[in-house]
């Protein structure tokens, strides 16, 4: 009998029966997976999923405190019934004062004092927005869980809060009294935020406060130091002033509250009309300056230049106030300048520099120590900026000198780069209350774009805090950066 048929249905049989063991084996393999799988520690983003940055690099989880309206737009409404600002010689609210009818969502004060603190106002309309109305013009994204959020966004409206005690005319900004509604206001604040759960679990570490005046929940800074903090800058956080030193200015900050580590640097809101390069007409002005002349702490820089500077060919030194002649004095001036000068007042910022920029007027800055908004990651200050160290500014003669070298092409070459950074700047989105959309490419998303990029320091210190073992500290570190 032929071998081939009997040799190929051993074959055959032997293939089959190797199949159950094939099988076998695979199942046994699959079981051992999911027994590893299961019962290996998971690494700590799957436990606690706020210890690490959202996935998604477009976009930033919010979580908006559930604090009550009153300290946020009922704010507003009380700043709309209440009398005119005392420290205001005409209010250009006045007229609108004791209106009623502006439903849910008031506008922002026209008070001049008041509005450029507006950033908290824009930041909060883009987080009241409907997600069907942003059209995916935002990089924050609002969600209602705090577990899933990458930050907590505290909505007070903490610098108007401050502006109405400031001009109220009752002189109790300064004390820790029934009198000063401010200080209540913070209490209540910092009360109920440190009472939640997401406090708790974080420390406040992940929570967004938005400080742009520099007086800002003045009271209460050292209970919220921990969190992320909006600020135009830290001058509004010496701990020791220039009378500590007999009358020399001191740069030393108390950076256990603020370090850019944790906190983000953010623009003053303009007041002057953007100004484009199609625009632009000759000047005849080589460096403008409207302001007071007298400051304190870096502004007693200021004074000096000013007496250099007043008698100066081709420089306007002009002594203003912030209402509506000052403001169209600004334009006028601004516009016909080839440079503003930056010198520190109270505080090394002011909104001035962003006036200076929507109006294609250089500026000139001149600070040995100046924080400014968005640098690095989106802006370079330098090109479309000069930066004067103060020992050469206050050198006679020496600024003008240095300024008159600039030549047509470096001077044009600034200004085409600060026309591309002005809408960088822009908090207002043109809807009413600032419910809507934003622009993509103005203030409200470089702040949160910055606040992300903070963010793997702060997670990383949330998880560090909580393997603290009880009983043990952590010292206090400078961050001087």
């Amino acid at each position: 009998m032929p071998l081939g048929p009997k040799s190929n249905g051993r074959g055959a049989s032997t293939a089959l029966c190797t199949l159950p063991s094939l099988f076998v084996t695979l199942t046994f393999l699959c079981l051992v997976s999911f027994f590893i799988f299961f019962t290996t520690p998971k690494p700590i983003h799957t436990l606690y999923n706020k210890s690490i940055v959202s996935s998604e690099t477009n976009s930033i989880n919010v979580f908006v405190a559930d604090l009550p309206r009153s300290l946020s737009y009922g704010l507003i409404e009380q700043y709309w019934a209440s009398d005119t600002d005392h420290r205001l010689p005409t209010d250009p609210d006045v007229g609108t004062r004791s209106t009623t009818g502006f439903g849910k969502y008031p506008p922002f004060p026209e008070n001049l004092l008041v509005k450029q603190y507006s950033a908290e106002y824009w930041i909060m309309g883009d987080l009241e927005t409907p997600e069907e109305m942003r059209t995916g013009s935002s990089f924050a994204r609002r969600v209602g869980d705090w577990r899933v959020a990458d930050v907590v966004f505290v909505p007070f409206f903490a610098a108007l809060s401050a502006e109405m005690e400031l001009g109220s005319g009752r002189g109790a900004f300064r004390k820790k009294s029934v009198e000063n509604q401010d200080y209540l206001r913070q209490r209540e604040v910092v009360d109920f935020v440190k009472n939640t759960e997401a406090w708790k679990n974080s420390g406040g570490r992940d929570h967004v406060f938005v400080l742009t005046d520099p007086v800002a929940m003045w009271h209460v800074r050292a209970e919220i130091a921990p969190a992320i903090l909006l600020v135009v800058d830290f001058g509004g956080w010496y701990k020791l002033d220039s009378k500590s030193y007999g009358g020399n200015s001191s740069d030393r900050i108390e950076h256990t509250q603020v370090s850019l580590l944790k906190d983000v640097i953010v623009p003053y809101t303009y007041m002057l009309p953007r100004l484009s390069l199609s625009e632009y007409q000759k000047r005849n002005t080589l460096l403008y300056f409207k302001g007071a002349k007298h400051r304190h702490r870096g502004g007693l820089v200021r004074e000096s230049l000013w007496d250099l500077l007043v008698n100066e060919p081709g420089v306007v030194m002009e002594e203003g106030f912030p209402n509506a002649t000052g403001r169209q004095q600004s334009i006028r001036g601004m516009r016909s300048s080839e440079f503003c000068l930056h010198p520190a007042g109270d505080t090394p910022t002011s909104c001035r520099l962003f006036d200076a920029i929507q109006s294609l007027c250089i500026p000139v800055i001149v600070s040995d120590n100046i924080e400014l908004p968005f640098e690095g990651s989106a802006i370079d200050y330098s090109e479309f900026s000069v930066f004067v160290a103060v020992g050469d500014a206050l050198k006679p003669k020496w600024l003008v000198d240095h300024l008159k070298h600039f030549s047509k092409k470096q001077k044009e070459e600034l200004r085409q780069n600060m026309a591309r950074v002005q809408p960088f700047f822009q908090y207002d989105n043109g809807y009413p209350a600032g419910i809507g959309p934003i622009p993509r490419n103005g203030a409200v998303n470089h702040i949160w774009k910055k606040v992300h990029q903070k963010l793997p320091a702060i997670k990383e210190s949330i998880v560090r805090e909580k393997r603290k073992p009880l009983g043990t500290s952590i010292p206090r570190r400078c961050h001087c950066t």
